[in-house]
């Protein structure tokens, strides 16, 4: 009897605890009506749940007990399914870390951090960097990725058979405090049939600070992803179009003139040194220069008008590039296009970024010590003239002038910021270049004076990426502070800032209509912009490691990001869902190109190559293959390894020839 009352009084106390007063009034109505007693020994499920509620809510051996059992079940589970069954552990891992830490067990919830981190490393090392920095109860609500993450679901895609084999061993072990976990921060997205494959689907576990819906909810918005009505392009189309192929053939061979010097950049002042050697890969055979291109996107796209108002281009210049346009060879699967690659040399490290210009004529490099090293390919390995080239204020070198050691120089030194410079890029006609760097700031320099021009300031932490639109004048910036921002050259404020990102923002890319800008960020998203309003108007997601590069098709409709891990995600811009991952380089895609007409795109990597892939055979896969997780569908048409040169730009000229710059690295 003493017994029954003490149980009684117990579950009256933990009802009136959790304040369910309904309860608690009717269960004291029933004591006081029936004193039949319960048989407590007798009824085991009475006395199993009494028996965990009588335990601490806030036990750490639940975490620790659960998450290890949970863990070695995992591992232990048939092949089929297993790789399914290890998209549960990570999230369960982190949030009952975060358990822990909310609940004032912060030495135990250190120990359970670094018992099981190792299992994760691989694939999400950036975020338990982040993480193991929880040291807390206030750095959950503190730290914005910490919150973001208690605050929204995981999505897992996974078959019907294994979320079925993960509820019975949950039910089965009663694992409350896993189960607790899983109910609160994942939500399974459950599909009938095989497993999904661990290749085929980007999105099968997706990390994310804003919820899904909100996601969704912006991915329904209108976007018009065509070109600009009365481009270049539209007027060569009206005009009569492309060359025939004997002439195609013969601007190719006029652009590739370049390629007949070879190429090397010496970085240091070492007189005689400028090395020169040529890399460079023709994979075009007679039969496949004479080949016609398998689609021409750019003729399908529809036209919309500018929301930026254009600057005006010079007659002359125009009549250059419609020249260009009309000598641009037609590259396909069959027509690939020749490569011309600059070398870097001596550099110790020090070179952060490099560019290249419109028509490769000039090579901008970005260093450590805050300078900027431009190289004029026409130039390059001439004597000095009787003249010296003078910059018109103090803060430029031109060509040829004399260097510390005594040595002239075959580069113009441009001298200005006071951080390590981290992005470079050409005016679309070369005669300007931006740069940003550690020093918050941005400046714009005159390739013909030589000059810095002006010091654009706006952004709080390093810059780490700016880029001119196509049209030139205006140009956007990403930054550590979590923000892109557009500016145009004649004013120093900028004119939009777009604040979404929930980490850094490493690159930026304009859409080819100059009507919006994409950014890639640390928190492994990409989202789209209008520029008119500023508005985040698609969020792409997929990626598992930091974006690193960005770039647009011709057409404007797709688009293509790299990320640290070496994956390549084609994107459509209208459903902002992935078209096909990319699989192939084994290190962090640097820098992404696509073709003038759009048929093929160009990556670059730390791996030391230079991948080309077919752009039309990717995006054009059927629906049943795309689901099928048929890898054929891939086609990677070759692979153009350097020496031992990382890979950090690169450039389609208007003709169709691919520039790429490297830097000669031993440590590779």
């Amino acid at each position: 009897m003493e017994n029954m009352q003490a149980v009684n009084s117990f579950v009256v106390a933990y009802l009136k605890k959790k304040g369910f007063k309904e309860a608690e009034q009717l269960l004291e109505d029933l004591q006081n009506k029936d004193s039949t007693p319960v048989d407590f020994h007798n009824d085991p499920e009475l006395a199993k749940f009494i028996h965990h509620f009588s335990k601490s809510e806030d036990d750490v051996a639940r975490y620790l007990d659960g998450y290890s059992k949970l863990r070695s079940w995992t591992y232990s589970s048939l092949d089929l399914y297993k790789h399914e069954l290890l998209r549960v552990l990570y999230p369960v891992f982190i949030h009952s870390f975060m358990d822990l830490v909310a609940k004032g067990h912060l030495q135990e919830a250190r120990t359970f951090f670094n018992a099981f981190r190792e299992d994760h490393e691989l694939m999400h090392s950036r975020d338990l960097q982040k993480l193991e920095g929880v040291l807390s109860q206030s750095h959950l609500e503190e730290m914005e990725f910490a919150r973001s993450l208690r605050q929204s679901k995981v999505n897992i895609k996974i078959c019907q058979y294994s979320y079925d084999l993960l509820l019975q061993y949950l039910h089965k072990t009663q694992s409350t405090a896993m189960l607790g976990v899983i109910n609160e921060h994942i939500n399974f997205q459950v599909s009938s049939g095989q497993p999904i494959s661990i290749s085929d689907d980007a999105e099968v576990v997706t990390l994310i600070g804003s919820c899904q819906d909100a996601a969704n909810q912006i991915n329904q918005k209108e976007i018009h992803w065509g070109l600009l009505e009365d481009s270049l392009e539209e007027r060569l189309e009206k005009a009569g179009g492309l060359l025939s192929d004997s002439e195609k053939t013969e601007g190719e061979n006029k652009e590739g003139d370049v390629d007949e010097t070879k190429k090397k950049l010496v970085e240091g002042g070492k007189q005689g040194a400028s090395t020169k050697k040529l890399k460079k890969d023709k994979a075009v055979n007679a039969t496949a220069k004479s080949a016609r291109p398998e689609v021409n996107t750019t003729s399908a796209a529809p036209l919309v008008k500018p929301e930026l108002t254009l600057p005006i281009m010079p007659t002359e210049v125009e009549q250059s590039i419609l020249e260009d346009l009309r000598n641009r060879v037609q590259l396909s699967s069959v027509a690939l296009p020749s490569v011309s690659f600059y070398t870097f040399l001596n550099t110790h490290n020090g070179l952060n970024c490099s560019s290249i210009s419109h028509d490769g004529s000039l090579v901008a490099g970005g260093f450590s010590d805050s300078s900027l090293k431009v190289w004029d390919m026409a130039k390059l390995g001439q004597q000095a003239g009787s003249s010296i080239l003078q910059g018109e204020n103090d803060s430029t070198s031109s060509e040829h002038v004399v260097g510390p050691n005594g040595v002239k120089r075959s580069y113009t030194l441009f001298q200005g910021h006071s951080g390590p410079v981290y992005s470079a890029t050409f005016s679309p006609l070369g005669d300007f270049i931006l740069s940003s760097s550690a020093d918050t700031t941005i400046r714009l320099w005159s390739t013909k004076l030589n000059a810095n021009l002006v010091c654009y300031k706006g952004h709080n932490y390093p810059v780490w990426d700016v880029q001119f639109s196509p049209v030139g004048h205006y140009f956007a910036s990403s930054s550590h502070d979590r923000t892109a921002r557009i500016w145009s050259m004649d004013r120093i404020q900028p004119l939009r800032i777009m604040a979404g990102h929930l980490s850094d923002v490493d690159c930026v890319q304009w859409h080819a209509n100059c009507n919006y800008i994409a950014t890639g960020s640390s928190d492994k998203t990409v989202r789209l912009w209008d520029v008119q309003s500023g508005e985040c108007v698609r969020i792409f997601i997929g990626h598992r490691s930091m974006i690193l590069s960005l770039a647009m098709s011709s057409d404007g409709r797709y688009m293509a990001s790299g990320d640290e891990d070496g994956t390549i995600m084609m994107w459509d811009l209208s459903s902002g869902r992935c078209v096909t991952p990319l699989m192939g380089h084994t290190s962090c895609v640097w820098t992404l190109a696509f073709s003038c007409e759009g048929s093929l795109l160009a990556s670059g990597s730390a791996d030391c190559t230079v991948k080309l892939w077919d752009v039309t055979t990717s995006t054009k896969v059927p629906r049943n293959e795309e689901k099928s997780g048929n890898p054929n569908r891939l086609r990677s048409l070759k692979t153009l390894p350097t020496k031992s040169s990382p890979v950090y730009s690169l450039r389609f000229s208007r003709r169709n020839l691919l520039f790429a710059a490297g830097v000669l690295s031993k440590n590779v």
